[in-house]
């Protein structure tokens, strides 16, 4: 039988993010059963919010995403930077809408809040779930190659990614 090694740790999985006490829009408190965002439609049923059509006894509660967009706290932020990009922004911003479409039809509370054009090389995207910042990078590391670096933020459930070609 194999004894595990002390102090080695799996370096193949990317670090997970711990919604505890350092994040400001996890829930405290449950939500009634089913509730329905006013503001995007999105419902919360079973402890998760889904974008099934709300039933007409559903209570009214704002999703934390819809409070991260108007509160402009963002959860993830995303540069993209670099003479390919500047080249072929268009195709890559195309790519980055394509990935938060796809999250978000399964996930209803990870969006982009935001695209900030920094120069004709530099744009910054900022989203509302830290794991859409990251999935979004590592999309445009598949398709466009690059590279990609983060950065957590440890007990604050937030995230700098940076993908630059």
């Amino acid at each position: 039988m194999k004894t595990p090694r002390v102090g080695m740790e799996s370096r193949r999985h990317t670090p997970t993010f711990d919604s505890g006490p350092g994040d400001a829009y996890r829930l405290d408190r449950k939500l009634a059963d089913p509730a329905t965002c006013p503001t995007c439609k999105a419902t919360y049923r079973a402890g998760r919010w889904t974008w099934e059509k709300a039933p007409p006894q559903a209570a009214p509660a704002e999703c934390p995403a819809c409070r991260r967009i108007a509160d402009d706290y963002p959860g993830g932020w995303l540069t993209l930077k670099g003479a390919f990009f500047a080249e072929h922004r268009t195709q890559v911003l195309a790519r980055v809408i394509a990935r938060e479409t796809h999250e978000k039809a399964e996930h209803p509370l990870q969006r982009i809040i935001a695209f900030d054009e920094r120069g004709p090389a530099e744009t910054v995207v900022t989203t509302t779930d830290p794991h859409l910042a990251r999935n979004i990078a590592e999309a445009l590391k598949a398709a466009f190659k690059g590279t990609v670096a983060l950065d957590f933020s440890p007990g604050e459930n937030r995230v700098r990614a940076t993908w630059e070609r």
